[in-house]
């Protein structure tokens, strides 16, 4: 109580504080039937498919599959997790921009997943190359195959990345 008697002022508004999340794209299953949510589960698909290959070839270049198993694994899952978000309706629960969220989530895995793309794609092109210590082939015919399957999946997925990287610069900015 103040000197004059009176109450003391109410508390600040909340919603003054924190904005109501800013999305366009609907939640629940209707994700489902958007471009955005087809690309999306395009991208795990896919990424899955990378992963499965990668892990199935023998692995002759440790440190350049290594970083395509682990972009392939960590996009899948980080796609699964962004489903989830939109499938359960947890975007009314998160105040941030979930269409600038969109954005970043998909322009850095689209950048990841291109160096991936081209790390598998240049482990794939060494399949005449012969080690000098024992003069035998790096990759062997059936890791050749997985390598060429391994290398399509992962451009379908860098560019599954980069449409939905487009749609989401469009519902963010427009």
């Amino acid at each position: 109580m103040s000197a004059s008697g009176g109450s003391m002022p109410p508390p600040p508004n909340p919603t003054a504080y924190f904005p109501a999340p800013r999305i366009t794209l609907p939640v629940g299953l209707d994700i489902l039937r958007t471009y955005s949510g087809a690309f999306i589960c395009l991208e795990i698909l896919f990424g899955a498919l990378v992963w499965i290959l990668v892990a199935a070839s023998r692995v002759p270049l440790p440190l350049l599959q290594g970083w395509v198993m682990f972009v392939s694994v960590t996009a899948c899952f980080l796609s699964i997790l962004f489903l989830g978000v939109f499938l359960f309706s947890y975007t009314h629960r998160v105040a941030v921009d979930w269409n600038q969220m969109d954005f970043l989530f998909h322009a850095a895995t689209f950048v990841f997943y291109f160096g991936a793309f081209l790390l598998q794609a240049a482990t794939t092109s060494l399949h005449n190359y012969r080690c000098p210590s024992n003069a035998t082939v790096l990759l062997s015919g059936q890791d050749y195959n997985i390598s060429i399957a391994a290398s399509i999946f992962a451009f379908a997925t860098t560019i599954c990345y980069g449409c939905s990287t487009a749609l989401a610069l469009r519902r963010w900015k427009l």
